[in-house]
């Protein structure tokens, strides 16, 4: 019997994985319980399993990426995928090719798992209804990042031992964050209090519709919270004047220990990453071990992004 087969995992009831939005509560606990058991494996000797064995897993960006790219080619090739990465700074896609025609080239090669990150909000999307294989969104435009929310959330939960009934505070630029939209999605299901924080000109109008609280003074919106989620300020989404200065902005939104001190005691500092040190956190705080988990974060996303891979294909897998 394979071991695909052995799991005693159900099957998962989506052919893609495009977003939060639209998952379930024991969807999400269902990829969150998988992803915990990957990282008992990867802090073993042999990190390696076979589950993906014969699978191809292509990973196609349209936007640089370092972290994220690094931890889905680690999480495909630990499960014994084989892992392509496509550049489109060399490729026909830079030479002008449309989405469609990179479908239909795509389709020709018999991939099973695609992973995309595009600059443009339902590029994945479109482009998942164009493909034969499963589409996992890395990233799209300033929709979402489901696989940053998910790592995020299996942070929070290991070192808090819940979601629920706590009381998150994204902080920064939520506007331009497909970060933070993802985030307020998974944790609105997951029943945690949101709060976002921020200049008006950062944060969407009617952000308050989803289903969070709305704050434009740190050290009110940090007050008595559990999780502190620092954003990059993305300044390459930008046009135009959202705030006055860099100095300006650290001095009134800028997570520092003076700032820290509002929320509780032991309260948890998050960062997607890359951070501006000196512009949305204070590097004294970043390194903080007793606070920060913005390492860990990256060990969770290697593991989130296995259960992903694992789930996506377990259909593929035991009709094979």
């Amino acid at each position: 019997m394979s071991s695909a087969k052995a799991t005693s995992l159900p099957a998962f009831n989506h052919k893609h994985l495009l977003g939060i939005e639209g998952l379930t509560e024991a969807e999400i606990t269902q990829i969150l319980d998988l992803a915990d058991q990957y990282v008992d494996q990867n802090r073993q000797t042999d990190k390696k399993k076979n589950l993906l064995n014969g699978l191809t897993q292509i990973n196609l960006f349209y936007e640089n990426s370092t972290r994220t790219l690094m931890s889905f080619e680690l999480a495909g090739k630990r499960l014994g995928a084989d892992v392509i990465n496509m550049s489109t700074s060399s490729s026909s896609i830079k030479k002008g090719e449309t989405l469609l025609d990179t479908a239909s080239t795509l389709n020709a090669m018999h991939p099973d798992l695609l992973v995309v990150r595009h600059g443009s909000s339902g590029a994945v999307k479109l482009l998942s209804r164009k493909v034969d294989c499963a589409v996992l969104n890395a990233g799209d435009g300033k929709h979402e990042h489901p696989t940053q929310a998910l790592l995020d959330a299996l942070t929070i939960r290991r070192r808090k031992g819940r979601l629920a009934r706590l009381t998150v505070a994204i902080c920064g630029d939520v506007l331009h964050s497909r970060v933070a939209r993802s985030n307020i999605h998974l944790l609105n299901i997951m029943g945690t209090r949101v709060r976002v924080i921020g200049p008006p000109t950062l944060l969407p109008a009617g952000v308050e519709k989803m289903g969070v609280e709305v704050y434009h003074d740190m050290i009110q919106g940090l007050k008595g919270c559990d999780i502190i989620m620092m954003l990059r300020l993305q300044t390459e989404r930008m046009h135009g004047a959202y705030f006055p200065t860099i100095s300006e902005y650290f001095s009134l939104y800028g997570l520092d220990a003076e700032k820290l001190s509002h929320a509780k005691e032991d309260a948890l500092i998050l960062h997607p990453g890359p951070m501006n040190r000196g512009v949305e956190i204070d590097a004294a705080v970043a390194d903080d071990l007793a606070h920060s988990a913005i390492q860990e974060q990256v060990e969770m996303g290697v593991a989130v992004r296995m259960a992903c891979l694992d789930l996506l294909t377990r259909s593929k897998r035991e009709t094979s």
